[in-house]
């Protein structure tokens, strides 16, 4: 019986690791056709992906080459007058926020934040190509109308009779009290001049909101700024970039380069633009969501087997890098996911109520 017993217990075992054995090379040939199968599929999306975002990045560069052409037109130069005061401010050689620094402040460390949070926290290269694209575009998008505009209105600095350096005994011309650049002993394609009439908006002030604008969205995104439970520290990290760009864009008037609305008129036109740019690229700040990007404008391929509609995790390299699923009818739930949806419902209704 004993021995009977044993037998059995071998066989039985034997069964077992069979079975087991059986179930593992199943599993790993399955594994070996998925990816097989799927091979082709994952190379043809990439291709797909990058066409269908390729003209965006164009676009974008083109916008950017525009800068060069614009940034030489001669432009319109307004008529002025040589006793406007607002216009008699002193040339400053050295300025509190120059170019260089603009460009290290507004672009290169937000450009770099975002690389650091989307490949070290979010750990997704499609939340890496997005907030990229969209802050590119952002800032292209705002030095070219900034230029466009500086060319077209030709608005005087504070400080353009210092630059213009007028004849000794020079006065307002008649009957009206203006003159124009003409007057000026400096030629009228000089550099220094030619920037006097761009006064309107400030460069400095639209670039800085537009980067920095950026940098802040970007970041209340990813923290849940506006989850309805107030985050003061939070708060304070999403500010600090757009008290960094107010500092910047005050700066232009305390070297008597831009009038006070100048500044404004930038700021607003940077932050406007910096707004439109994040919204084409993720969703909005209060979305249970608002740390991903939108999906690729490709559909990632379904599993086989799938049914349309079906619950799918998807979490591929060229695409999002975040788990994202659709769900359809008769489709399959995640666990947790009827309770979230619950309170976010319960959060809306608490918060109409309010």
């Amino acid at each position: 019986m004993a021995s009977t017993h044993a037998q059995a217990s071998t066989s039985s075992s034997g069964g077992i690791n069979g079975g087991g054995h059986m179930s593992n090379r199943d599993s790993l040939y399955s594994q070996l056709r998925w990816s097989s199968h799927h091979e082709p599929i994952n190379r043809r999306r990439k291709l797909q992906l990058l066409r269908s975002y390729l003209p965006d990045w164009i676009i974008t560069i083109v916008l950017a080459g525009l800068l060069a052409i614009i940034n030489n037109v001669h432009g319109f130069r307004r008529e002025f007058s040589l006793t406007d005061t607002s216009l008699q401010h002193t040339y400053a050689v050295r300025e509190r926020v120059p170019t260089w620094l603009l460009g290290v402040l507004a672009v290169l460390i937000p450009a770099l934040i975002i690389v650091a949070f989307s490949l070290g926290v979010s750990r997704s290269v499609w939340d890496l190509h997005n907030g990229l694209l969209g802050f590119v575009l952002a800032n292209a998008l705002t030095v070219t109308v900034t230029t466009l505009l500086k060319v077209c209105v030709g608005r005087p600095r504070p400080d353009v009779i210092d630059r213009c350096q007028p004849r000794a005994g020079s006065a307002n011309g008649v009957p009206y009290g203006l003159v124009t650049d003409m007057i000026c002993t400096v030629g009228v394609d000089n550099k220094t001049l030619r920037d006097g009439f761009r006064s309107f908006p400030s460069g400095h002030a639209s670039t800085s909101f537009a980067g920095l604008t950026y940098l802040s969205l970007y970041l209340a995104g990813k923290l849940h700024l506006f989850d309805r439970r107030g985050h003061a520290v939070s708060a304070w990290l999403c500010g600090i970039p757009l008290m960094a760009a107010t500092l910047i864009a005050v700066s232009r008037t305390m070297d008597y380069r831009h009038h006070a609305t100048d500044v404004i008129a930038g700021a607003l036109l940077g932050l406007v633009i910096a707004y439109w740019s994040y919204k084409l690229y993720y969703p909005a700040l209060s979305h249970r969501l608002s740390h991903k990007p939108y999906s690729p404008r490709i559909p990632a391929e379904h599993m086989a087997g799938a049914g349309e509609g079906a619950y799918t995790d998807v979490e591929d390299e060229e695409a999002t890098g975040f788990r994202r699923f659709r769900v359809g009818e008769g489709s399959g739930r995640r666990a947790g996911d009827e309770e979230e949806a619950d309170a976010t419902k319960a959060s809306e209704g608490a918060g109409c109520v309010a």
